[in-house]
């Protein structure tokens, strides 16, 4: 399967895991509870396997910065959290560097 594949994936997994992990309500809720500790293993069994081909660094640049836009996004829809100005910008900046690394770094595999 192709790496970026299971790159995305594991980034969608940790991304529900980490949505359950508010739901959950500090592991008072077993039926969330579960989401988080499925969600996460499935995310760090694919992300192991994404490192089989892509360098750490370059792996967790996207993991991690794509999950947090993907988070933030889903706190805004899902539990109505604000974002301010600096905020956003942050977010931004982050999906710039996620765009960069994998449009221009050859280090990203491409």
């Amino acid at each position: 399967m192709n790496t970026y594949w299971l790159l995305s994936a594991a980034i969608v997994a940790e991304v529900i895991a980490t949505s359950a992990l508010k739901a959950s309500e500090g592991f008072s809720k077993p039926g969330p509870a579960a989401v988080v500790v499925i969600g996460y293993a499935i995310s760090f069994y694919l992300l192991a396997m994404v490192l089989k081909s892509l360098p750490v660094g370059i792996t967790y640049a996207i993991w991690s910065g794509a999950g947090i836009v993907l988070v933030t996004l889903i706190g805004w829809l899902v539990y109505k959290q604000t974002l301010d100005l600096p905020a956003m910008l942050g977010i931004g900046l982050i999906m710039a560097g996620v765009l960069v690394i994998n449009l221009f770094s050859q280090a990203s595999g491409h």
